[in-house]
């Protein structure tokens, strides 16, 4: 058994904590210890890298389901399988998690953050896999940092391409007026 219990569950593989200030003592924050801090996630997502059992065992006192929903406490817990393409959202409702269902789009609503996870198939990072996404409460894919980047320079590059032609039409019409006056003397 660990002292505290929460130790049992330390290694989150991705987890979102609100309200946590950016500064802490007067510092900037480097890192967050819920044990220290008293303070839960509000969502915890934890990536299967063997078969499962351990980010599903609810034995008291050790399991990581168990510490998850009896100490922990996150509103939200996932478990993500890559191998399997798929992601269980549970829920966590008067002390036990229940399994949220999937909405029409296949995406889990987060409504306390405003959005839904889900899995999205395409290419991350040159790594082609179903990977976790979000979208907005609306179904729209959010885009990672990367994705606006591009999707940014994209916009700018079509902007550059409009304008030029703009020039070369304007060029090509003060050609043809320079012409017509030329004949017209």
């Amino acid at each position: 058994m660990t002292d505290p219990l929460e130790k049992g569950a330390e290694e989150l593989d991705w987890f979102y904590v609100p309200n946590v200030p950016f500064l802490l003592n007067g510092q900037t924050r480097r890192s967050y210890v819920m044990w220290r801090e008293f303070i839960a996630p509000l969502i915890v997502l934890e990536f299967v890298s063997g078969d499962g059992s351990e980010e599903r065992d609810k034995t008291p006192l050790k399991g990581k389901f168990w510490i998850y929903e009896q100490v922990i406490r996150p509103a939200f817990y996932g478990i993500y399988e890559a191998s399997k393409a798929s992601l269980e959202v549970y829920h966590l409702i008067e002390g036990q998690y229940q399994v949220l269902p999937a909405n029409e789009r296949g995406h889990y609503p987060i409504v306390a953050l405003g959005v839904e996870l889900g899995l999205w198939q395409g290419k991350y990072q040159n790594v082609e896999l179903p990977w976790l996404r979000w979208w907005d409460l609306q179904g729209n894919l959010l885009l990672s940092g990367d994705e606006r980047a591009e999707q940014e320079s994209q916009r700018a590059e079509q902007e550059s391409q409009r304008a030029e032609q703009e020039f070369q039409r304007a060029d090509r019409l003060a050609a043809q007026l320079r012409r017509r006056g030329a004949a017209c003397r």
